[in-house]
C-alpha cells in the first residue's frame, strides 16, 4: 500500500512540475530561481560564492534547491557569516554540494530507487556523496552528517538542467 501511495504522489507532483517547467523552460537554472520568491536566499547565497555564471552555463545540472524557511533553520549568526566574503570557499562547498551534473528527473530518482532497493547515491559537484533514499512514502536526502531533507517538488525544469526543491539546507562534512 505504501509502495502505492508512494508512486501515486510521485505521478502526481510530476503532472504538477510539467506544468510549472511548461512556463519556464525557457530559463537557465539560475533565472529559473530569481523568478521564485521563495529562493531570495538561495540567489543571494549563489551570487556571494560567485556560482551564478557557472549555473548558467550548459550544464546539464540537477540542484537540489532549499527554500528560504529552508535557509532560516540555519542559525542566523552563521548564515550572515557565510555569506560573507571571507567564507567564500565554505559557501561554495556548501552549495555545490546541492548540485550534481546531468540532470536527473524525478522519473530517473525513482528508477534508481528501484534499482537500489529505496537508496541510491549521488556525487555533488564538491565531490562529497549525498544519499537519496525513499522513506515513508517520500523521497529525501541524506546529508554526510545524517541529516534528512524532504524533497517537497520535483522538476522544475529549465533550460540548462533541472531544479528539485528541499526542506532543509543539505550539509557536507
Amino acid at each position: 500500500m505504501k509502495k502505492l501511495i508512494f508512486i501515486i504522489s510521485t505521478l502526481v507532483l510530476f503532472f504538477i512540475a510539467q506544468s510549472v517547467s511548461a512556463q519556464k523552460n525557457n530559463k537557465d537554472i539560475v533565472d529559473v530561481a530569481v523568478s521564485v520568491d521563495d529562493f531570495s536566499t538561495l540567489v543571494t547565497a549563489l551570487k556571494a560564492a560567485d556560482l551564478v555564471g557557472a549555473l548558467k552555463g550548459n550544464g546539464p545540472f540537477t540542484v537540489f534547491a532549499p527554500t528560504n524557511d529552508a535557509f532560516g533553520k540555519i542559525d542566523s549568526k552563521t548564515l550572515t557569516s557565510l555569506l560573507e566574503p571571507a567564507n567564500k570557499k565554505a559557501l561554495t562547498a556548501i552549495l555545490t554540494y546541492h548540485v550534481i551534473s546531468g540532470k536527473l528527473a524525478a522519473g530517473d530518482v525513482v528508477n534508481a530507487l528501484k534499482k537500489g532497493k529505496g537508496k541510491t547515491v549521488v556525487t555533488t559537484l564538491n565531490g562529497a556523496k549525498l544519499e537519496v533514499i525513499q522513506k515513508d512514502g517520500k523521497i529525501w536526502l541524506k546529508d554526510q552528517n545524517g541529516k534528512y531533507s524532504q524533497i517537497v517538488k520535483t522538476d522544475v525544469m529549465a533550460k540548462n538542467g533541472v531544479i528539485h526543491v528541499i526542506s532543509d539546507v543539505v550539509m557536507p562534512k
